[in-house]
């Protein structure tokens, strides 16, 4: 059922007008946030290029492909820290509603360890592929491969001292987001 909107006079209308834009707050954002800011343009950069070579002068560019993909990596390892430090991850907290608090602090606290371990095997895995196939040049790009796999261990270890960092502050706090999920207003402010 559509509720009616509440009715504004012209004059609130117009004041409305004259009110600034409310001040932009840059200091939310972390290192790994410009990063992944700056990759992602890199790629609509890239993407666009590819585009108007391709269909304005019919002659694409060859190394655009190769190359977006490459950028396209860097975004999601280095863009998934900040979904670690702010707890934005994919994560089932059904269970705990129907655990004893004692538990589901156990469980957190499990959660919050076997992530940090999670990801530093990861970074060991990553240094280990570096270490073994990073000299390999690129397709078209007469680059070696240990520049891709940078970024991913770059994504790696922010992830890594994100979670670390979170779960210190789940443990000094005794509570985490699974515990205690927040609701979607506290989500939306």
């Amino acid at each position: 059922m559509d509720t009616p909107h509440a009715p504004v006079s012209v004059e609130e209308l117009t004041h409305s007008f004259e009110e600034g834009p409310p001040e932009v707050d840059l200091s939310i954002y972390r290192f790994e946030d410009w990063v992944a800011f700056v990759m992602f343009w890199g790629l609509c950069a890239i993407v666009f290029y590819q585009f108007f070579t391709r269909y304005a002068l019919n002659s694409s560019a060859a190394w655009t492909e190769e190359i977006a993909r490459y950028f396209l990596v860097a975004v999601v390892f280095i863009g998934s820290a900040m979904c670690v430090r702010m707890n934005h991850h994919i994560q089932v907290d059904f269970l705990y509603r129907y655990l004893s608090p004692r538990v589901a602090r156990v469980l957190a606290t499990l959660v919050d360890v076997l992530r940090v371990g999670f990801l530093g095997y990861a970074i060991w895995l990553t240094w280990e592929v570096m270490d073994r196939v990073g000299y390999q040049q690129m397709t078209m790009v007469d680059w070696p491969m240990s520049v891709v796999y940078s970024f991913v261990l770059a994504g790696f270890i922010f992830m890594f001292l994100r979670a670390a960092a979170l779960a210190i502050n789940h443990w000094r706090t005794g509570s985490s987001t699974l515990e205690h999920p927040p609701t979607f207003d506290d989500e939306v402010k």
